[in-house]
């Protein structure tokens, strides 16, 4: 496998020892690069037994890829593919250093880690489990009209205490905080800081919860790592002659954690590699990860600082309005946002003459920003015609909607559908597995409450699935009138033809009878399997329900995870496992069905379709045509008087943003500063839109010929997003001086 450098390139490659800091452009081989490193590093140094050159990367199929490419590059020097370093992931790394000494971590030989899902359950009970004890909590947050409704005192204000408590989790875990040690801070506080009291409890209820189960989460994981390397200075110092090379990739996404740690395993004197582009950090949000520590390891004394600047990604036309976007921001109209510096050089260069992987031809027209305020059905109707009329022009080449949220792209998949575009879904899970899902998803919730005429009628909907019209109509007027019966009984039961007499009249379908007298007898069967093991139950469903095997096979895999919930939650009845369900159908949760592919994407491994798929999901990737959408002002803010924010949740007074509010009485606790409400959520407004325009940036750079951007009003009063409109508005004037340049020739 042959690599040709780039000048640039070769500046990286020229390493030897010591610390070195690369800031790399989207599309600028630094993977690649990186990999070639290691690779000649392993030729040219002599490792004794059991040394080894670290990598770590951010995700496991990044790993996976490293250690791929490294093999290829060993394999030309003769080497032994495998042999010599070891690719991590953060997490893995962690796992390998607290595996090796549990006692220094206080754990038990045999400790459990729990996964993001288990997690999430252990957080919610403790959520909930507080919540009951407190019932009056919400009003103190409320807004004056919510108070006396039940719904947001109810399941809104436990959603969102979720999510406020797990971002003080995770920051205080960061903060090497234990729940005591809130507690403890709590009682020396100046003033009062309500949020941080209600999360350190439910920090406390999380934190024994886990120690009942003898397991540590991935973030204990981590810091954990760091109190095992600080406390075993002998095992420590082993590491560091093990691992003599230290790489890290995606280093933009790193925390101050990950960096401790790295620190400790290279040492002052030791080697250590940090690539990533700051530009492309679009996890930052509430969590711990911050690109200005890698910035500020870049420019720190002693390091090394390198550029990968070259990129043969994009035509020259996007790499332009790519830059352009930097520019603005370091002219953003809203000053806060200025000193954020959400993008910084450098700027996208293309590839200089005779490399191996030319900029693709340069055509200005293949770039659209439109200024048109679509509503969100048009905006799709129109995107839907473009895709389609370009795949029938260019089979041979790839496409993408890019979208910011995966409920737009569940809309989009329905319009596509619809014209008969071929597309393939990079979402949380793909239409045709959320189909399914969410047809067992309603069996299981009338099955858990079968009195209920309304769940009734969504079971008969679903069974009778059927897309013509005139079938749609008729089974809208069986669904409503099963909605109306008094007793469910009058249809379960032997009582068919009373029902049926008040509803339907005599010269009524017959085949309409005998449709619902086949319904009567499956609802039948179901109750009486309702007691069978959940896997059971759901294989039985499935067998009446679907007739495609492809519907069947996710259907048995549904019924497998199923299954392995029950058998780690004793507790959980039909309610809860419908309501998983139900996230799954609903896009709000992952679920490796069948075609859901749980490894890295290859977009050229779908020419001829589209690709639907969120702007975070497409980071690293990239297609010959790309289409960003819903760019307004609720996808992307910019701090300004119209905006609105995610964050800050309707229902929640004085456009508090909760999570930014508990996390800045953290902060208060730890340093010992003041807290005054509010301010937080303003910050959080300027942090919000810095990693939304690093999110646009994201999107352009997946483009390589063709560039359509476009945006809509949502649900009625979103505006064009004001980085559209400078873009818009320069791109349009560019244009026009290449007109006028061209008319003066």
């Amino acid at each position: 496998m042959s690599f040709l450098p780039r000048p640039k390139q070769a500046e990286v490659l020229a390493y030897e020892r010591g610390y070195m800091g690369v800031a790399a452009v989207p599309g600028s081989g630094k993977t690649a690069t990186l990999s070639f490193l290691a690779a000649k590093l392993l030729a040219e140094r002599e490792l004794t037994d059991g040394q080894e050159i670290l990598i770590v990367t951010l995700v496991n199929s990044a790993a996976a890829n490293f250690a791929r490419q490294v093999n290829e590059y060993v394999k030309d020097d003769g080497l032994l593919p495998g042999y010599g370093y070891r690719a991590r992931t953060l997490h893995g790394l962690a796992n390998d250093i607290v595996r090796q000494k549990p006692g220094a971590a206080g754990l038990d030989d045999q400790f459990v880690i729990v996964d993001e899902r288990g997690s999430n359950e252990i957080l919610t009970d403790a959520v909930e489990a507080w919540a009951r004890r407190y019932p009056d909590a919400p009003d103190d947050y409320l807004g004056a009209d919510y108070v006396e409704k039940g719904h947001y005192r109810g399941q809104k204000w436990a959603e969102i205490l979720t999510d406020t408590a797990r971002n003080f989790i995770r920051q205080a875990k960061d903060d090497l905080l234990k729940p005591v040690d809130v507690l403890q801070r709590l009682e020396r506080a100046r003033g009062q800081l309500p949020l941080a009291e209600i999360c350190a409890e439910i920090y406390g209820d999380y934190d024994r919860a886990l120690a009942y189960r003898g397991a540590v989460d991935f973030q204990d994981l981590i810091c954990l790592a760091l109190q095992v390397l600080r406390a075993e200075p002998d095992y420590l110092a082993a590491l560091r002659r093990k691992w003599v090379v230290i790489l890290e990739d995606e280093a933009q996404d790193s925390s101050k954690l990950q960096e401790d740690i790295l620190r400790l395993l290279a040492g002052e004197e030791g080697n250590w590699v940090r690539v990533g582009d700051p530009n492309q950090a679009i996890f930052e949000t509430f969590t711990t990860a911050d690109p200005k520590y890698l910035r500020d390891f870049i420019s720190a004394p002693g390091v090394v600082g390198r550029e990968l600047p070259n990129s043969g990604r994009s035509a020259r036309s996007i790499q332009r309005l790519a830059n352009q976007l930097i520019r603005w921001s370091l002219e953003h109209p809203q000053a806060a946002i200025r000193a954020r510096t959400p993008l910084t050089a450098p700027y996208i260069q293309p590839t200089p003459p005779g490399d191996p992987q030319p900029n693709p031809p340069d055509d200005p027209a293949a770039v659209v920003l439109s200024g048109e305020n679509y509503s969100a059905t048009k905006e799709a109707m129109l995107v839907t015609e473009s895709v389609k009329r370009w795949l029938a022009e260019n089979p041979d080449k790839t496409a993408a909607i890019l979208v910011a949220r995966n409920g737009r792209g569940s809309e989009i998949v329905k319009f596509l559908r619809q014209k008969g575009v071929p597309y393939v879904e990079n979402l949380n899970s793909s239409s045709t597995t959320r189909a399914v899902v969410g047809t067992l998803a309603r069996a299981l919730a009338y099955l858990a409450d079968p009195k209920q005429p309304a769940k009734l009628a969504e079971v008969y909907r679903v069974w009778r699935r059927d897309e013509r019209d005139e079938a749609a109509a008729e089974i809208k007027v069986v669904a409503d009138g099963l909605k109306r019966i008094r007793q469910v009984e009058d249809l379960v039961a032997p009582r068919l033809s009373d029902w049926l007499e008040d509803e339907l009249s005599a010269d009524e379908d017959l085949e309409l009878r005998g449709q619902l007298a086949a319904f009567r007898e499956l609802v039948g069967a179901w109750l009486r399997a309702a007691e069978m093991p959940i896997d059971q139950l759901v294989l039985t469903i499935s067998g009446d329900l679907f007739r495609d095997v492809g519907d069947i096979a996710t259907a048995h895999v549904a019924a497998l995870y199923l299954a392995r919930l029950g058998e780690a939650h004793p507790l959980m009845r039909l309610p809860e496992f419908a309501a998983e369900l139900y996230d799954i159908a609903g896009n709000r949760r992952r679920f490796a069905g069948l075609g859901d592919d749980e490894g890295q994407f290859d977009p050229d491994a779908h020419k001829g379709k589209v690709t639907v798929t969120t702007l975070h999901k497409a980071k690293g990737l990239e297609w010959d045509r790309v289409y960003l959408i819903s760019i307004n002002n609720y996808d992307f803010p910019s701090a300004e008087p119209n905006d609105d924010f995610i964050g800050e949740k309707w229902f929640i007074r004085d456009d508090l943003n909760l999570s930014a509010e508990a996390l800045a009485q953290l902060a208060a606790l730890r340093d010992g500063s003041d807290y005054g409400e509010g301010t937080a959520s303003l910050k959080a407004r300027i942090e919000y839109a810095a990693e939304r325009l690093r999110l646009l940036y994201v999107g352009i750079t997946r483009a390589r010929r063709a560039l359509t951007i476009t945006w809509n009003t949502g649900r009625g009063n979103a505006t064009e997003a004001t980085p559209l409109l400078a873009l818009r508005t320069w791109w349009e004037g560019e244009q026009e001086k290449e007109t006028s340049h061209a008319a003066g020739r």
